[in-house]
């Protein structure tokens, strides 16, 4: 069984993380998102918070857990049997920061490898930090998070939004 992670903070999960999520579940038996508690952030969400948010916009894909982990993802892969870490980048910053860990991770394991996944264009400027930021201005985040998700931020800064014409609007673009 191949078994593979997809570590981060989700804070919240966007649209380009799940599309991340949904193409390594199709190349694996089985994907655990590891969802990060590190005490050294101050997240908008507590780590139980982001685990339920991944679980209900990953209901879909049958294959597909969640975990809450700390410490060290080599660590985190080795517990879950994973042969893979999966990885997404946005651009070439990423890319140098990601290689940076890859090969790390490379030296304390060399039987866990990492897969890097480039993300949909369109979700190439995204990021949780930039996702919270307009939200707390009260901006449009339908554009950038699953329905549900964006509920429980708006939720969090106390924003009041209509999502049905919000999410109505993003459906006719797409």
């Amino acid at each position: 069984m191949k078994i593979a992670i997809y570590p981060g903070s989700f804070d919240p999960i966007t649209l380009g993380h799940l599309n991340i999520i949904e193409r390594a579940a199709a190349m694996v038996d089985r994907l655990i998102v590891g969802v990060l508690q590190n005490q050294t952030k101050k997240p908008l969400f507590t780590a139980q918070e982001r685990l339920e948010m991944i679980e209900e916009v990953t209901g879909h894909l049958p294959n597909v857990t969640a975990q809450l982990f700390d410490g060290l993802t080599i660590d985190f892969a080795r517990r879950c049997e994973a042969q893979c870490i999966v990885r997404g980048l946005r651009a070439i910053t990423d890319f140098e920061y990601e290689l940076q860990l890859a090969q790390t991770n490379r030296i304390m394991a060399p039987e866990i490898d990492t897969i890097f996944l480039t993300t949909e264009l369109k979700y190439a400027y995204l990021s949780s930090s930039t996702v919270k930021e307009v939200a707390s201005f009260g901006g449009e985040i339908e554009y950038f998070l699953p329905q549900k998700t964006a509920a429980r931020v708006y939720e969090k800064y106390q924003v009041k939004k209509n999502l049905n014409q919000a999410t109505e609007a993003v459906d006719e673009q797409n």
